[in-house]
Formats: C-alpha cells, structure tokens, sequence
C-alpha cells in the first residue's frame, strides 16, 4: 500500500491501526507503573505488572501485521515505538526490580545488563534477515522475576546477570516467537500457559511453591532456549 492507497485507507483500518500502536504504548505506562509499584515497596504488585507488560509485547506484533499498521500510517514508525517500550520493559524495570529485590550482589551490577542491552538494541542486525533475534534479546524481565521467585542468592544472580550480558554480544540466533516458520501455534501456545503460570505464583506464592510451579515453568524457557539452537543457531554473516 503506498502513501496515496494509505490516504485512502477506510476510517475502520485507521481507527483499527491507531489503536494498535495504543495497545503497544500502553506497555510503557505499565512500564511506568511497574516502577511505582517498586519505589512504594511493593514487589508483588511490580512483578505482576511485569508480567503483564509481557503479555502485552507477546501480542501487540501480531495485531499490527494482521492490521497491516504500517501500510495504514507509513507515518507512524511501530518499530521504533516498540523498541522504546520495550527497552523500558525488558531492560530498565527489571534491572531496577533486581536491585530492589537484592537479586544482586551491589546495585552497580545492572550497569551489564543497561550497557549491553542499549548495545543490542541500537544494532542493525538485531533481528536477522531470517526472523531471529541476534545475541540474547535481553529478556531481564524473565530473569528478574526468576532470580525473585525462586530467592536465587545475590551472588549466583550477579554471575547469571553478567554470563548473559556477555551473550548479547555472541551472535547466536534467537527465536522470534510471532515470526516463527514453525511449532508457532504449539510455541504460543506454551508462551501463553507460561505467563498464566508465572502471574499465579506472584499472585499466590505459597500455593505456587507447594505445586512447585515456578520450577516446573522453567520447562518453557529451556523449550525457547532449546529451538533456538535448533532453528538459530550461531549467525553465519553473508560474504
């Protein structure tokens, strides 16, 4: 669709566009409000909107190519939005989460995870021409609430914090689950039971950690990390 055919666009798929990029906006004030929920001392409550700036980002991609947003408002850079909502959801909540939650060792450790994921952020390459992300997508927020949920000692949580800073910069092909080729629907499928799994047990810790569910929602991320390096693998740079 060109910029004419986009004037021509009916006021439906307009309203229907604007409304996609403000459910991909809407991360950022749950973003906003995740680091109110911090400052006040509430780590549930923090954690539970992280959970929910997830489910957002796991969805909004797909709503705005079955909307078509970019031929509707060529405009308008989603993209762009995008990477600055998630770079406060996934790199500057979580960090400050970390450290108010004693994760780390001293709070100068999220300077890693900050540095290293403006780096992969501000990167060309950082999905590849195949739809993959390249070097670790800075998924803090998953880690974050990991290193909380299962009380990960300060010092193993730095060394962790620090090993996967370290793999933004590998170029290791990671899995863009709303562009995969393959195993989506079973992929989002997991994803979905993951963040219902992950919301229960900040909602209801004692009866998680009875179940042992934290534990057994970690099958998800090693499924992701396991494709990964089936379908990704290290990236092989074009001559």
């Amino acid at each position: 669709m060109t910029s004419a055919a986009a004037d021509r666009a009916s006021p439906t798929r307009i309203a229907l566009a604007w409304a996609v990029h403000a459910f991909t906006a809407s991360g950022a004030l749950v973003g906003a409000a995740a680091l109110l929920a911090i400052a006040a001392g509430s780590l549930p409550r923090a954690a539970l909107l992280m959970v929910v700036a997830l489910t957002i980002d796991a969805v909004d991609g797909s709503l705005a190519r079955s909307v078509q947003v970019d031929r509707v408002l060529p405009a308008f850079d989603g993209r762009r939005l995008d990477d600055m909502v998630d770079y406060l959801n996934y790199v500057i909540v979580p960090a400050v989460f970390m450290v108010a939650a004693g994760g780390l060792s001293h709070w100068s450790w999220v300077a890693l995870p900050i540095l290293a994921s403006a780096y992969g952020f501000s990167q060309i390459a950082a999905k590849t021409e195949d739809d993959f992300f390249l070097g670790f997508p800075s998924y803090w927020n998953v880690i974050a609430l990991y290193l909380w949920l299962l009380a990960i000692p300060a010092g193993v949580g730095t060394a962790l914090v620090a090993a996967f800073s370290a793999l933004v910069f590998v170029p290791f092909k990671y899995v863009y689950p709303s562009r995969l080729r393959v195993l989506r629907r079973t992929t989002n499928a997991l994803a979905a039971a993951w963040l219902v799994t992950l919301a229960f047990a900040v909602l209801r810790p004692e009866r998680a950690q009875d179940l042992r569910l934290v534990q057994a929602s970690l099958a998800f991320p090693a499924y992701y990390l396991v494709l990964s390096f089936w379908l990704g693998g290290l990236h092989r740079r074009r001559a």
